[in-house]
């Protein structure tokens, strides 16, 4: 492509995108991020793009992650601001630039729903009478679903063998509706997480037995910790359906049910979580689901963590949506890096004080 040609399709983008040079500073950007930013790229270019823009995700290691691997990441539920403007919602996607080594092309979408103030900072009221409503209509539409298989179940007992299998398919299916409006319903329970200091491992070991003995009977998972790992600050019960959510996820991933899932803990101090404010949150405790499976769909990538986002056929879409409000409620960090054969979810968490240690 010319040198004219590639300059009006850098400034014809859409979406206001960033270049970043190998010391994360700010190499260029497109007119529409500078609308985005209300900020000139003469003034942004050149400069430390943590100085002058605030994200809150760890994007110095969504970085480092881009480089090394030499594929794009998606970043989803993102506050971008700076001093000029208040914090937008936003998606996020970091991809190498082949021709320039160690540059990263940063894309930015704003969403439509950009009005909280933090990512895992709490609903603002419309989303919580969003979430309300849904619980609402859930729980109406299971009282009749349960007259609907019970009557079906009644004719069954009166039918020949050829329209039996008619009502068991009316039972079945209405009893995958009620499996998914119990998932719909839980994201009406706004109860905050019971925060305690927690042993990581002790988490794990729970959610690896338990997958052991169901979903995940005729997979390996092998353990790769780090002992010396500290306590993190959590709700045990909470962490533990995040845990069997992405276990799950990494089992079903192989269609013939076998293969292999890696649990891996390690401590990276230099993982900071940036507020909308500017202040930057450690979460240095990593947590790593990996699977060998086939990968997420390039085409859903970028909203695997939105709700009714699904890879798999009859996937209702909604455990990574679930896992990724609990982990935000933790005030920590959820990741994921895919491509065929090795995909990574990457929970990140934060240390708990000395004086919940103790409690």
């Amino acid at each position: 492509m010319s040198l004219p040609a590639a300059t009006t399709l850098w400034a014809s983008l859409p979406v206001p995108a960033i270049l970043i040079d190998p010391e994360d500073r700010v190499e260029e950007l497109n007119p529409e991020a500078e609308l985005f930013l209300n900020i000139s790229a003469r003034a942004l270019c050149g400069q430390p793009l943590f100085d002058r823009v605030a994200i809150n995700a760890p994007l110095e290691e969504v970085f480092a992650r881009v480089r090394t691997n030499h594929s794009s990441l998606y970043i989803n539920d993102v506050d971008i601001g700076t001093g000029e403007r208040a914090p937008v919602l936003c998606n996020l996607q970091a991809a190498p630039v082949a021709e320039r080594r160690g540059t990263v092309l940063l894309l930015i979408s704003p969403r439509e729903f950009a009005e909280r103030i933090g990512r895992g900072q709490g609903m603002k009221s419309s989303a919580r009478s969003a979430i309300g409503m849904a619980e609402m209509l859930a729980h109406e539409i299971k009282n009749p679903l349960a007259g609907i298989t019970g009557a079906a179940q009644l004719l069954s007992m009166n039918l020949g063998s050829e329209d039996i299998e008619l009502a068991d398919l009316i039972v079945a299916e209405s009893r995958r509706i009620v499996a998914l409006l119990e998932q719909v319903e839980q994201f009406g329970n706004l109860r905050p997480p019971e925060l305690r200091a927690l042993n990581v491992h002790d988490i794990l070991d729970r959610a690896r037995r338990s997958a052991l003995l169901g979903f995940a009977a005729h997979m390996m998972i092998l353990e790769d910790y780090d002992p010396s790992l500290p306590p993190t600050l959590g709700d045990a019960d909470q962490l533990l359906q995040v845990l069997l959510n992405l276990l799950k996820n990494a089992a079903e991933a192989r269609k013939d049910g076998r293969g292999t899932i890696r649990l891996r803990t390690f401590y990276d101090q230099s993982l900071r979580l940036r507020r909308a404010d500017g202040a930057g949150t450690a979460l240095p405790l990593q947590i790593e689901i990996i699977d060998d499976g086939p990968g997420i769909p390039p085409a859903i990538a970028a909203d695997i963590f939105d709700p009714f986002v699904s890879g798999r056929e009859n996937g209702t879409g909604l455990g990574l949506a679930l896992v990724s409000k609990i982990v935000a409620d933790h005030g920590g960090w959820i990741s994921v890096d895919s491509v065929p054969g090795r995909t990574t979810f990457r929970l990140s968490l934060p240390v708990a004080p000395k004086s919940e240690e103790n409690r």
